[in-house]
């Protein structure tokens, strides 16, 4: 079934788990999250970056929602890092169940400002609106955006944020970064941050740069109050390296030959994240 953001994420908070949201680029990547999804019965957020929705088109958004539809669990369809109103706006119109207003890069007063517009728009069609405050740290060329130093969240601004804002959950900055760690990087979640903030503010906590984490630390977060944890890079590489050793043969050419194991690797890697953050058989609890 298709359900907001809200309608996901209040749950988890209610019963100390964490949902993945699986960044998908393609169809063939999209069939495989619902179908590890709905085996595990685990609740599901599909995630699309702007830049990744420029690449695929609106129209696979409209494909992902008759999808939704039929699925044995719920599933919200979450716009990823959107930056501006306009896009807020093109993500309500392309059919997405939540939104995502970015403003972390922004001072603090821009920010809540930003957020604020977007939250007033999307609550205006009944959509739900995830804000940032802190910043999430970049590791390679090919991650999202991200800071060069990570700005990590304040207890007391996260109170005043969620206020002021009006938003139905809140990324926090803990000590994450978007893409793959390069060995000589070696991330460390301030779990007692996560702690402190997640006393202090009521909405679900939601944690971006999940991927390539140590499993202990992400899968401690999940227990100690994050709700929503996105996992792009991860399966992505796990997609890609199988489909490369598939095409080290050149005669093949069929897609139905080439995306079929690489979309079973992502599936492992998919159900790897399921299981560590507690989602799998919480499908029963909507």
């Amino acid at each position: 079934m298709l359900v907001t953001g809200d309608d996901l994420l209040k749950v988890a908070n209610q019963h100390s788990f964490a949902i993945p949201a699986f960044n998908i680029s393609d169809w063939a990547m999209n069939r495989g999250i619902f179908e590890i999804g709905e085996e595990l019965q685990s609740p599901l957020l599909i995630a699309i970056h702007p830049d990744e929705l420029a690449h695929v088109g609106d129209e696979l958004v409209l494909a992902i929602r008759e999808r939704a539809h039929r699925s044995s669990v719920p599933v919200a369809i979450h716009f990823d890092h959107g930056a501006t109103i306009d896009q807020m706006l093109w993500a309500i119109q392309s059919g997405f169940t939540s939104v995502m207003l970015d403003g972390s890069m922004l001072p603090f007063d821009e920010n809540v400002a930003l957020t604020r517009r977007a939250v007033e728009a999307a609550h205006a069609v009944g959509l739900s609106v995830e804000g940032e405050l802190g910043t999430i740290g970049k590791t390679d060329s090919e991650a999202e955006d991200g800071a060069d130093e990570i700005i990590y969240t304040k207890p007391d601004e996260a109170v005043k944020f969620v206020e002021a804002t009006g938003v139905d959950s809140l990324a926090i900055a803990i000590g994450t970064s978007h893409g793959i760690y390069p060995s000589w990087m070696k991330p460390e979640l301030k779990l007692d941050l996560l702690q402190e903030i997640k006393a202090a503010v009521s909405v679900p906590l939601v944690l971006h740069g999940g991927s390539n984490n140590p499993d202990a630390e992400i899968g401690q977060a999940a227990k100690m109050g994050i709700n929503k944890i996105n996992i792009s890079s991860d399966i992505k590489v796990a997609y890609h390296v199988k489909m490369r050793e598939v095409l080290a043969d050149g005669s093949v050419r069929e897609p139905n030959t080439i995306q079929p194991p690489a979309v079973e690797a992502m599936k492992a890697e998919a159900a790897h994240k399921i299981r560590l953050f507690g989602s799998d058989g919480k499908a029963g609890l909507y």
